[in-house]
């Protein structure tokens, strides 16, 4: 979708794409049903078919009026097909509708020939059968594809079409496409929010389980981020609209479903190589079995028939589907839950997974620090000075540990000061000029590399995160946070292992919180103290030692590390859906989604795997029956069982894609 307008209705590109397929879809069924009312005077004026039943119905002209109901069915039914032939050879990539095209085409020719002098038998009612059960099979598999996508355009539908704008405390109702940035809309009970944003004003609850999994409604209040189509409860607020409808949260998710379901992955690609020579294999196995029964001296209606039998059983129909029924509802089934794939091989590798590297804040942990303690290590330097100054300097910052000291300072009623030439160092420390004064606000690393010894005044204990406040390069104090540990963590861990992944903790934090978080959860390891640029030689000696890694971060500061994965998962990234470096982005801190992610992936790959194994072993038993190796022993396929067993091999297919769930 190039146009994110399509998020109001009114992508003219997109809308046009989706009433093209839903007129194909219309367009098979119509000639189905034409060509289903034709059959029984067709079937009644078969030469063959009167035979079978004993009786005699041919009269003076009999076998030019089925010529010409038959010509009916092969012009206007098989006009999908015989137009599919020439694109096909025309673009030099015979398929599917080649190899259909080819044998009605044969079968009408001999049949026409047998009409107008040609001895033999024709077979105008298997001619009718054939087209009857291919528009069957096709009109099937086109809904197929639409319900695959249905997921996508249930996202799609989830953007309301107007928004209640509030200009000069006066509401004015707008399309939502006609919003800016900055716009202030009301939300009222029950309503759809219309826009990414900021709440102003007012709280409520918020259901946002169409967009991110999350079945539990949500307490938004003021200052809180709501994203454009979650719907609100019973309160009503205001929203400060943070980008256009274009570059709302949704509009990004749809854009990337509809990219990863276009993408193709190795596993397609694979489908896509075994169609291809399925067809190769169809045309040179019925030319021969042609040649071969021919040859022999059966008739030549006999040798005709095997050849069309033969190739109409392989047409790749069932092999086309196997992977993009699968990939388009895997895509779309996995926005639905938050699981955004960015990168088909990526999610279908999450197989292979051996490891998974766990950032510690916001993934295993709430990720919301609260300041535990002050400590002040200057006898001239109370508790409330020491934060005051730090705080100064992390007004700049929006790592959580700043928002804690932040709202730790809002806490005690403590004004903020200014602060000049502000530095900072990733992962080490933040400077700054406040009241005059050099303040350094740094992390437990940062001391040990400058060779600075904390005084026996340290008090910060195991689940502590310590930062230290040096002023004119003396170490002055420190402020101890704690970041909760998630409820959900544990339960994933501990289904990875079950799994047989290892599960690492990789963290900036000190060593104590490491060993304390990682012993707490169960994890297999824990790596401390790493600094940003540091995780990615982490992730390097992982994979030498043959692991195949997934690392989950923030997508930001981690993006070196995800980069170097194998599998990158941005998580936590709400609005910011386009974290460059990861392949997935789940919508959600929650650990437990990677571990759906990870069960997802190879429950998709399974349903690949499946699929593809039925399509082709189905031709492999089907093929050697149509040829005619059973002939001698009374086995022998007609075109329109070849042709249903062909539409069944599809509807397998399609249904065995359609089983596909997310495990929650």
């Amino acid at each position: 979708m190039k146009n994110h307008n399509k998020m109001q209705h009114t992508d003219h590109q997109g809308m046009t794409a989706q009433n093209h397929h839903a007129m194909m879809i219309a367009d098979f069924k119509k000639r189905f049903y034409v060509v289903l009312a034709l059959t029984i005077p067709i079937m009644l004026l078969s030469t063959m078919i009167q035979r079978l039943m004993g009786v005699n119905w041919q009269f003076t002209g009999s076998s030019y009026i089925l010529f010409a109901l038959s010509s009916f069915v092969f012009v206007y039914g098989g006009w999908p097909f015989l137009t599919g032939l020439v694109d096909e050879l025309r673009t030099k990539n015979p398929g599917m509708m080649f190899l259909i095209g080819f044998a009605i085409t044969v079968a009408y020719s001999y049949s026409v020939a047998i009409v107008f002098g040609l001895k033999g038998m024709d077979f105008f009612w298997e001619l009718d059968t054939l087209i009857l059960i291919m528009l069957l099979g096709h009109w099937i598999e086109m809904k197929s594809v639409a319900g695959a996508s249905r997921e996508l355009e249930l996202l799609v539908e989830l953007m309301p079409d107007k928004a209640h704008l509030v200009i000069s405390d006066k509401l004015r109702d707008v399309k939502t496409d006609e919003l800016k940035k900055n716009d202030i809309i009301l939300i009222k009970p029950g309503e759809k929010v219309a826009a990414d944003g900021v709440i102003l004003d007012g709280e409520s609850y918020l259901n946002e389980s169409m967009l991110t999994g999350e079945s539990k409604p949500a307490k938004k209040i003021k200052g809180d981020k709501v994203i454009a189509g979650s719907i609100n409860g019973n309160g009503s607020f205001s929203v400060t609209v943070s980008h256009t409808a274009k570059d709302s949260y949704l509009s990004q998710v749809v854009k990337l479903v509809d990219d990863a379901q276009k993408s193709k992955s190795q596993t397609q690609l694979l489908a896509d190589t075994a169609a291809k020579w399925l067809t190769i294999i169809a045309l040179v196995t019925g030319i021969s079995t042609f040649l071969f029964w021919f040859l022999t001296g059966q008739p030549l209606s006999f040798a005709m028939e095997r050849m069309v039998t033969v190739i109409v059983i392989c047409c790749p129909h069932a092999l086309g589907l196997a992977v993009p029924l699968v990939v388009a509802k895997s895509t779309a089934l996995a926005a639905k839950h938050g699981l955004l794939i960015k990168n088909r091989n990526a999610f279908e590798d999450s197989r292979k997974i051996t490891t998974v590297v766990f950032d510690k804040t916001g993934t295993l942990t709430v990720g919301k620090f609260e300041v535990s303690k002050i400590i002040s290590l200057n006898k001239h330097l109370n508790e409330n000075e020491i934060i005051r100054l730090a705080s100064a300097l992390e007004q700049k910052s929006e790592h959580p540990i700043a928002t804690g000291i932040l709202q730790k300072v809002k806490d005690l009623n403590i004004i903020i000061p200014s602060s000049e030439n502000f530095k900072s160092i990733t992962g080490r420390s933040v400077q700054a000029t406040v009241e005059g004064k050099e303040i350094l606000v740094v992390s437990p690393g940062y001391l040990k590399e400058n060779k600075i010894i904390v005084s026996d005044g340290f008090t910060a204990d195991d689940t502590e995160t310590a930062v230290f406040v040096l002023i004119d390069n003396e170490l002055t104090g420190y402020i101890a946070l704690s970041d909760e540990i998630r409820p959900e963590s544990a339960e994933a861990i501990k289904t990875l292992q079950q799994e047989n992944i290892k599960s690492i903790l990789l963290t900036g934090d000190n060593k104590k919180v490491a060993a304390s978080v990682s012993k707490t959860l169960g994890m297999d390891s824990f790596i401390a103290e790493v600094l940003p640029d540091q995780k990615l030689e982490k992730i390097k000696e992982l994979q030498k030692e043959g692991e195949f890694v997934a690392m989950t971060g923030d997508g930001v500061n981690d993006a070196p590390a995800l980069a170097q994965a194998d599998i990158g998962i941005a998580v936590g990234s709400g609005s910011d859906i386009a974290a460059e470096t990861a392949g997935i982005v789940l919508v959600n801190s929650n650990p437990k989604d990677i571990v759906s992610l990870i069960l997802f992936g190879k429950a998709t790959y399974r349903k690949m795997i499946q699929n593809l194994v039925w399509a082709t072993g189905y031709n492999a038993v089907a093929l050697p029956l149509a040829a005619g190796v059973l002939y001698n022993q009374g086995i022998l396929l007609s075109p329109a069982i070849g042709a249903a067993l062909m539409t069944l091999s599809t509807i397998v297919v399609a249904i065995n894609a359609s089983l596909l769930k997310v495990k929650e």
